[in-house]
């Protein structure tokens, strides 16, 4: 870490417009609490190492709820103060799965590595002959839209080498939806990641079974096979039994009342929920322990703001948005949904360098200016704040959709820790203690800024609003393969 400034006068002269509202003098109090006592790191490798993974609606994802509501109550949260907001869906989890590979005109069965995605059916024993769909995105589909009918495609996870300039991907989802959409009894995606990594997560677009089975193989496999495809043909035998039936999760939340506003909130979320093939270190323990160390900060110090801040563990968001999607439907369905005034999202958050307004353009001055305060304070915060653009498949999207202004933080990690994302090697070794610390200190200091200013940066847009920025984020195409664009044109 570099050399702290902690000099009011200083954070005061670089402070500018609505940032200044947040009384900086505040700042130094956060930045020497978090350093000194900062329990983020460590609460996370608790953990990892007595639950292990997070999987929504286990006995592990159980455990998890639990632990972090014991360790919000600990640092004083009152009963009025914390609750379990329950909810009760269909989950997935993982049984047996083979992919065998057999060349035409041969007998010989060649096994491949693989792990499968959510939301597959509960029990598959299917042939097919394999497609090589390229990039699986809907252009590939329209050059012959017959062409995967009764057939298994095989496509890339990440855009391929040599596509479009510009050309936008498509979630793992929605891929495997437009599979489904052109008649394809199953889908095989191959990871970008190289090293054998094998990456799980939903091919649901739904939060509901698929009717096909989705598998994830190796990159070095996927490369392989699309290169045998051009020569000859194969067919895919996938056998696999899952299970799926009705489970109950809780999403943990703790509040910290207004003083002038107690019923406008600031949410400040991330899910706490992971996959079951490690102990999701970076996805997202990263995330919802540094979250649980913002709150322990808030109650050390006795920050009270003018408006109500929520902190919120989601659980369920690896299997379709499930925690916060039953947030947002239990606030429409009681009317608290216009008391929500802005959502910051933390999710494989760590070492922040910045704040981004999520699209919201008029927003982008306050991150920026509020940045230049906390840059001030340390730094190692370089400010790379801006409007940003918006994006979905994190716990924000129900927010968004509605209209809510959200944002997140830039973070500035090793490219490599990514490699891990939804893999069996997301793990404690790859998190290091000052990455949380920092998202610690600054989120603080970002979330008392927003929380006391005087304007909010970005207001909730109207229907017609929302409607024209998912427009202009260019998020319409995924929306309506996900079905939930609801619009009519």
């Amino acid at each position: 870490m570099r050399k702290y400034l902690f000099l009011t006068v200083l954070i005061a002269g670089v402070t500018q417009g609505r940032a200044q509202e947040a009384a900086p003098d505040v700042f130094p109090a956060i930045n020497q609490e978090v350093l000194a006592h900062s329990a983020a790191f460590e609460l996370l490798g608790q953990s990892a190492a007595t639950i292990g993974h997070r999987l929504t609606g286990s006995a592990n994802g159980r455990k998890a709820e639990q632990f972090v509501y014991d360790q919000l109550k600990g640092y004083g949260f009152t009963r009025k103060e914390l609750r379990f907001q329950p909810f009760e869906v269909t989950s997935w989890s993982r049984g047996t799965v083979q992919l065998g590979l057999v060349q035409t005109g041969t007998t010989d069965t060649q096994l491949l590595r693989t792990v499968t995605l959510a939301h597959s059916p509960v029990s598959v024993n299917l042939q097919g002959e394999l497609v090589d769909m390229g990039n699986g995105l809907e252009a590939d589909y329209l050059q012959d839209p017959g062409k995967v009918k009764g057939k298994i495609v095989l496509a890339s996870l990440q855009l391929m080498p040599g596509s479009a300039e510009g050309l936008r991907n498509l979630h793992r989802s929605e891929k495997t939806a437009l599979a489904i959409k052109y008649g394809a009894t199953g889908m095989i995606l191959y990871n970008g990641v190289k090293n054998g990594v094998l990456l799980t997560g939903t091919a649901s677009v739904t939060g509901q079974l698929n009717p096909i089975p989705a598998l994830c193989i190796t990159y070095e496999d996927g490369i392989h096979l699309q290169d045998l495809l051009k020569n000859t043909g194969y067919t895919a035998h996938i056998s696999m039994s899952n299970y799926s039936g009705p489970i109950k999760a809780r999403n943990v939340i703790a509040s910290i009342p207004g003083t002038t506003y107690p019923k406008e909130k600031i949410i400040v979320c991330g899910h706490l929920d992971s996959w079951d093939l490690a102990t999701g270190a970076t996805d997202n323990g990263l995330g919802a322990f540094a979250i649980v160390d913002m709150a322990r900060t808030f109650k050390k110090l006795h920050l009270r703001a003018e408006r109500t801040i929520e902190f919120v563990l989601f659980m369920g968001e690896e299997q379709g948005l499930l925690g916060s999607t039953a947030y947002v439907e239990k606030a429409v369905k009681d009317g608290s949904l216009d008391q929500v005034k802005y959502v910051l999202n933390f999710d494989m958050a760590g070492n922040p360098v910045g704040f981004v307004a999520n699209g919201r353009k008029e927003a982008g001055d306050f991150f920026v200016s509020t940045g230049a305060a906390l840059h001030a304070i340390d730094t190692v915060f370089s400010n790379k704040s801006s409007a940003g653009n918006a994006g979905l498949h994190s716990d924000h999207e129900p927010f968004l959709l509605q209209g809510i202004p959200t944002a997140t933080s830039v973070s500035n990690m090793p490219s490599s820790i990514y490699g891990c994302y939804h893999a069996d090697c997301d793990d404690m070794p790859l998190i290091k203690k000052e990455w949380m610390v920092n998202q610690v200190r600054f989120s603080c200091m970002m979330i008392y800024t927003l929380a006391n200013a005087r304007a909010l940066p970005a207001l909730r847009q109207t229907d017609a609003e929302t409607k024209q920025f998912l427009v202009d984020n260019k998020l319409k195409e995924a929306l309506q393969i996900a079905g939930h664009w609801r619009w009519k044109d």
